[in-house]
């Protein structure tokens, strides 16, 4: 089984749940078909499926016979879509802009073999980030350092990340950016994992 993502969060969260596999990130540029999902006034779910198939597809095509795992996450408030911040100032924008305000990740997992897909499935989670002081949010920054980069929302909710929310709603798994469960489920039904 081969995970097609360089993502440190699904990676653990696959090993976390003793599935064995190999990690061959996808090669595939996200913004074009980002730009032309938008221009298509197609749904971020529509979006996050796309991607993560085209990332399980590009992995398996290179990769006869191997089970490929490919998984995108987008995350939209107030009508945005939002791609994971470039720099640490770029992390704090997305905090001011969050901050008070309720948004939306939409978590899509599709698996492929020999260039097909044999399977997807797309899960949203809501989180409402709370009205925190602009010193907590320096203090928060400095304190994550870089792992902020590396989500689009400029946190970890397994981290200390938690403490920037007043309420969530949806699965945890699918906030790390794979929706676990669905997953396992279908792997075990075909004999990919024991049941």
């Amino acid at each position: 089984m081969i995970l097609a993502s360089a993502s440190s969060a699904r990676r653990l969260v696959l090993e976390n749940a003793g599935v064995a596999f190999r990690c061959l990130p996808s090669a595939i540029d996200e913004n074009p078909i980002k730009e032309s999902h938008r221009a298509q006034n197609k749904t971020i779910e529509e979006t996050a499926l796309s991607l993560s198939r085209a990332k399980a597809l590009d992995v398996s095509g290179r990769q006869a016979g191997a089970c490929v795992i490919g998984a995108d996450q987008i995350m939209t408030c107030d009508g945005a879509w939002f791609d994971k911040p470039a720099d640490i100032a770029a992390a704090a924008a997305t905090l001011r802009r969050l901050r008070g305000r309720a948004h939306r990740l939409i978590s899509a997992v599709s698996v492929c073999r020999d260039g097909a897909e044999l399977w997807h499935y797309v899960a949203e989670a809501r989180l409402t980030m709370r009205d925190f002081s602009d010193a907590f949010l320096d203090r928060y920054l400095e304190n994550a350092g870089p792992e902020v980069l590396e989500s689009v929302g400029a946190y970890r909710l397994e981290g200390t990340g938690a403490q920037l929310f007043a309420e969530i709603k949806g699965d945890y798994f699918t906030i790390l950016g794979l929706p676990l469960l669905p997953l396992l489920t279908f792997l075990r039904g075909h004999g990919l994992l024991e049941a």
